[in-house]
């Protein structure tokens, strides 16, 4: 006998986007060495770790170093010192209260998003916004609660939310009921918001579908307008219905250090084949005991560094960089007649392409004429084509060049 796959793994169609789109610039960049690409299409920070941050980083390694101070395991669920100003720093300013308990520091918002998946049955129906951050999808498809994807570039099984211009980019409502619904705002790739009243109706359609709602907020630090919520739990209700996701990759630059959390508040349930309810803490406490160690202690000291006054000066003034980023892009694209949208609470710009190029051909014509790469949208589902994302955290130096190339292409664009 021999050994078998998990054919589930099959079903997926093509290369993680941002692999395929390495693949593409290394290959362009080995047959035009001579040409200074500026990458604006994977969703990574450039400006280093705050000073307040690094310092405190800096302290715990060298704690590590002394055995009168060195640290072993730690709690898989994560420190106090960290989940604590969590709490305080985030929650509490905002009216929400939170348990020590409800709160799970993590490797990373895309290993929770991924992995949350886990603690629930495979006849669950899944929701998902079109375009979406793929994570969302592919992690159901390799678990098995998907069927093929379709000519028309779904997945069967799954319920796609069209999010396009003629909806403003905001997902209407299932028309049939579904399980799990994924949203995620400040949107990933399109840059868009949800107001309190729009989101306050996702609410409310899970507590009457007995539905739970996956809400990733890493984005959330972007907001700059009122009425914009930056946690779902600032809506009634939501305690019972939600889990939400948070990271410190985008506001204070741990995409290569690696520190996030995710909520579960205590009322959230499940039901077993009986009926018999239970506790969705429990289960993903489970979860993650069994298959995760915890975030190293020099990682979770400086974590909690991002919460001093210094750190939330420094985390605003990073966040401050990318977003003048953003405006710029905005105005540039605008200037040459594009069809711009996101950038105003959000990292990411969403470009309608020209000339009703798809997503692909305009990757080409960018990479090719102005050595710029962005995300084609198709690669974020077929509601995705026909727009391309380009985010706003390269330097400022490289953003003003890169628009500066593009303004040269107006003719062609």
């Amino acid at each position: 006998m021999t050994v078998k796959i998990n054919e589930n793994y099959l079903l997926l169609k093509s290369n993680y986007i941002f692999a395929e789109i390495n693949q593409r610039v290394e290959k362009y960049s080995k047959e035009n060495p001579e040409a200074h690409v500026i990458r604006m299409g994977i969703g990574d920070v450039t400006r280093p770790l705050p000073q307040a941050v690094e310092s405190e980083f800096i302290k715990a390694v060298q704690e590590m170093g002394q055995p009168e101070t060195f640290h072993g395991y730690g709690p898989e669920q994560g420190y106090d010192f960290l989940i604590n100003q969590i709490i305080e720093k985030d929650y509490k300013p905002r009216g929400i209260e939170l348990e020590r308990s409800e709160v799970f520091v993590s490797d990373g918002a895309k290993c929770d998003t991924g992995n949350i998946q886990e603690i629930f049955s495979l006849d669950n129906i899944v929701a998902v916004t079109d375009p979406v951050y793929p994570v969302y999808v592919d992690s159901n498809v390799m678990a098995g609660r998907t069927g093929p994807m379709g000519d028309n570039g779904r997945y069967q099984k799954l319920v796609y939310l069209p999010c396009t211009e003629e909806n403003s980019f905001v997902p209407e409502l299932p028309q049939e009921k579904v399980d799990l619904i994924y949203l995620c705002f400040p949107n990933n790739p399109t840059g868009t918001t949800l107001t309190t009243a729009q989101l306050k109706e996702w609410v409310d359609y899970a507590q009457d579908n007995n539905s739970i709602i996956l809400f990733d907020a890493a984005y959330e630090s972007y907001i700059t307008e009122d009425d914009i919520p930056h946690s779902i739990y600032e809506l009634e209700g939501a305690r019972e219905v939600a889990v939400e996701f948070r990271s410190f990759s985008k506001n204070a630059g741990f995409t290569g250090t690696r520190c996030a959390f995710t909520i579960v508040p205590e009322e959230l349930e499940g039901y077993d084949a009986q009926g018999k309810a239970f506790k969705l803490n429990s289960l993903w406490n489970r979860r993650q005991t069994t298959k995760f160690n915890g975030v190293s202690y020099p990682v979770q000291v400086a974590a909690q560094a991002v919460y001093s006054s210094e750190g939330q000066r420094e985390i605003k003034e990073n966040v401050d960089y990318y977003m003048n980023n953003a405006t710029i892009i905005l105005k540039s694209l605008k200037d040459v007649g594009l069809r711009v949208y996101g950038g105003v609470n959000s990292p990411y710009i969403w470009i309608k392409t020209p000339k009703n190029m798809d997503s692909w051909q305009f990757f080409d014509l960018l990479l090719n004429k102005s050595h710029l790469v962005g995300t084609p949208g198709v690669g974020f589902g077929p509601s995705g084509e026909g727009y391309f994302r380009l985010t706003a955290f390269n330097t400022l130096e490289n953003t003003r060049e890169a628009m500066k190339r593009i303004t040269s292409l107006q003719e062609e664009i």
